[in-house]
């Protein structure tokens, strides 16, 4: 399953990918946090959408991405 930049509002087009909470092949359960968005108004946690590990992509911490962009994965 990929791991996407999320929309946090409506009129979001990007957002600043602030980093990993957890380290690279971890088990994580859905709705632990696993990384943080921030944007002009605030800095969000992101849970993960289902249990599996953790696979880091090539994101960079503190870099914009559009929304909808692949961060890393979970293999479920």
């Amino acid at each position: 399953m990929e791991i996407k930049m999320p929309k946090l509002d409506v009129s979001m087009t990007e957002g600043t990918f602030m980093g990993w909470l957890v380290p690279d092949g971890s088990t994580v359960a859905a709705g632990e946090p696993i990384y943080s968005v921030g944007t002009d108004k605030v800095e969000t946690e992101i849970p993960a959408p289902a249990d599996g590990v953790l696979r880091y992509g090539d994101a960079a911490a503190d870099t914009d991405y559009p929304v909808g962009t692949t961060l890393g994965l979970l293999d479920l």
